[in-house]
């Protein structure tokens, strides 16, 4: 006997083998059958969690540049707040007649009844008179 022959397997040609081998290739089939429809629910599944992640990534970035105006918010608003209580001041500071008089005379050189003013050529009077205007209310201010 050749090699060839001796290799050779025959098949059965009997009802049941060819009932047996029908049942096997049914089963192959859904055998592929369940196997693509897996890899189609999990190409689904992958894609909802892409979709998710791109979701959840740019909203963490809008998060943070939020988180970004906000603590530039807060510094403007604490600046602001600052500049408020600051004209506060200034607006009570305004109130007072003996201060107005002070600033009419150092801005203005308004002077009292025999009072003579004499004007010092060679510095900024408005400059020193606001530093002296401050001086004075807060020195006045602390013996309040």
């Amino acid at each position: 006997m050749s090699q060839d022959q001796k290799n050779k397997i025959s098949t059965i040609d009997t009802a049941y083998a060819k009932e047996q081998y029908s049942e096997f290739q049914k089963q192959q089939k859904q055998l592929v059958f369940r196997r693509r429809r897996l890899a189609v629910v999990f190409m689904v599944a992958i894609g909802v969690f892409v979709i998710i992640g791109v979701q959840l990534f740019s909203d963490y970035q809008r998060l943070q540049s939020l988180g970004e105006i906000k603590k530039e918010t807060v510094a403007e608003s604490a600046q602001v707040d600052k500049q408020l209580s600051t004209l506060k001041q200034d607006v009570n500071l305004l109130k007072d007649d003996e201060y107005v008089a002070k600033v009419a005379r150092s801005r203005f050189f308004y002077s009292k009844e025999g009072e003579q003013v004499y004007p010092v050529l060679g510095t900024d009077t408005s400059d020193a008179a606001d530093q002296a205007i401050k001086n004075t209310t807060e020195s006045s201010a602390t013996d309040k």
